[in-house]
């Protein structure tokens, strides 16, 4: 599949270089944005609606029907329906009003700056980089704007639902020696010291009867999810390398349902993509909130749809993720010897929900599913 996205007036020539010429339909405003889906030979026969879900990964299939309903076109402005078989090759064009997008009334914390990085305490609910659907509300965006346009480049990326350190360089060398620092993994030369320490903070629905654990499990990408970003533990020997030191700092029961709950403190030693989510959900442990590896994957797909009802906004318990990057420590680029260490304090939402529980005695039983 090959889908491209752009903002067109009018129409544009040959998206695949094949001299065909995408009509934008009488009744599309001016301005709107095309996305193109290429239907590769093996989808033949597809339902329209069926495969649009498949391609839009985070998309329920009632709503890919709806944005069927209201955009789906063939390049020559041909309406197309949601139970139209499609064929090898066809250029299926999705066509949306651009996003009604406001920068949001937020200012970023500052948690450490110099000539060469700058550090923010990063809100939830915020993405870091510009994507189809965000690009005013972005991290580097709202600094750019708040700082006079200074360019500003990202150093690492957390997901838009966890919130804390953020790090970002101001030189293109700083830029360079923090991604080394970053790829260059698990230890500094010569020591057992990790290059770049990263810690976080997880509100857990359940809690380990461990104090302290390690979970030592290789990720891989679901091929049974529908959604293109879900992660799994693989079987031994397959799979990426993964490991995350857990430690409880400690342990909490909801008054009225009984539900058990922790705070646990989770330090990397890899960096694999949503690693302390799928690490804790292993154990018995997701983290509260989490749409992909808590009680149903399908939230994930209905809050990236705006489709959440009442009773999954009861079940999620709070809005996002309860993840939280609250330390970043490596060697400074620019001063040889320098380590660097920033912190962010646990968020008021998440403060907030923890003081909401209730202590449990250490000895009290410690696990507990939801």
């Amino acid at each position: 599949m090959t889908r491209i996205s752009a903002r067109e007036l009018g129409s544009t020539e040959g998206p695949f270089g094949r001299g065909i010429k995408v009509v934008r339909p009488d009744e599309v405003p001016e301005g709107s944005v095309v996305s193109i889906l290429r239907v590769p030979p093996e989808a033949k026969g597809m339902r329209l609606d069926r495969f649009v879900q498949s391609q839009l990964k985070r998309t329920s299939r009632t709503r890919a029907q709806k944005i069927i309903e209201h955009g789906a076109y063939a390049p020559d402005a041909r309406r197309l329906r949601g139970n139209d078989r499609v064929q090898a090759e066809q250029l299926i064009l999705l066509w949306r009003p651009p996003w009604d997008e406001k920068a949001p009334d937020v200012t970023l914390r500052i948690l450490h700056e110099d000539a060469h990085l700058l550090a923010v305490d990063k809100p939830a609910g915020i993405p870091v980089h510009p994507t189809a659907r965000y690009h005013q509300s972005t991290v580097v965006k709202l600094l750019e704007n708040a700082r006079d346009g200074e360019r500003v480049m990202l150093s690492h990326r957390l997901d838009r639902e966890t919130s804390g350190v953020l790090l970002l360089a101001r030189t293109s060398e700083a830029d360079r020696h923090v991604k080394w620092q970053f790829a260059r993994g698990a230890t500094r030369p010569g020591t057992e010291e990790r290059s770049v320490h990263k810690e976080y903070l997880a509100i857990t629905w359940g809690a380990d009867e461990e104090d302290a654990f390690r979970v030592e499990a290789p990720l891989e990408l679901d091929p049974t999810s529908r959604y293109g970003v879900k992660m799994r533990v693989a079987r031994p020997g397959e799979g990426l390398p993964s490991a995350t030191r857990c430690a409880v700092i400690g342990r909490r029961r909801n008054p009225a349902t009984g539900k058990l709950y922790a705070l646990v403190r989770c330090t990397l030693e890899t960096g694999r993509q949503h690693q302390i989510r799928v690490h804790l959900a292993s154990r018995g442990t997701p983290v509260v909130g989490d749409k992909l590896y808590g009680p149903d994957d399908e939230l994930f797909g209905r809050g990236a749809d705006g489709l959440l009802t009442d009773e999954d906004r009861a079940l999620l318990e709070i809005d996002r993720h309860a993840l939280h990057a609250a330390v970043l420590e490596l060697d400074h680029p620019a001063e040889e010897g320098r380590r660097l260490r920033v912190e962010a304090p646990l968020p008021p939402d998440l403060e907030a929900f923890w003081a909401s529980l209730e202590e449990v005695a250490p000895t009290a039983p410690a696990r507990a599913t939801q």
